[in-house]
C-alpha cells in the first residue's frame, strides 16, 4: 500500500472530507492516470475540481458491463442496495437504461 507524500494537501482535504476520502484524493493527485472511485457527492466534486478523473460505483459497474467483465448490473445493484448502499430510484433506473437492462 502506498502512502500519501503530500501531507499539506492531505491536511487541507481533511478539513472538508473524512480521512479515507482525503487520503484517496491526495494519493490520486500524486499518481499518473489514476481514476478515483468515490460515491460521496462532496468528495466527487472536490476530486473533479482538482482535475482528477472520478467515477462512482454505479459508473464502475456500467464500465465493467461495457467491457464484458460482468454479464449484467441489475443483480449487482440489488446486492449493493441490500448491503446498505444508498442508490436513488432515478440513478437505479438510469443505470439499468444505460446497461440495456430496463424493462420498458
Amino acid at each position: 500500500m502506498q502512502g500519501v507524500g503530500n501531507e499539506s494537501l492531505l491536511k487541507a482535504l481533511r478539513t472538508q472530507l473524512d480521512e479515507g476520502e482525503s487520503a484517496v484524493i491526495a494519493l490520486a493527485a500524486e499518481l499518473e492516470n489514476s481514476v478515483l472511485v468515490l460515491d460521496d457527492k462532496k468528495a466527487r466534486r472536490i476530486g473533479r475540481e482538482m482535475g482528477l478523473r472520478v467515477v462512482g460505483t454505479v459508473g464502475l459497474l456500467l464500465r465493467a458491463k461495457r467491457e464484458n467483465m460482468v454479464p449484467e448490473v441489475k443483480s449487482l445493484l440489488e446486492r449493493l442496495v441490500e448491503g446498505g448502499f444508498r442508490l436513488s430510484r432515478e440513478l437505479h433506473r438510469e443505470a439499468l437504461r444505460v446497461a440495456g437492462e430496463d424493462s420498458g
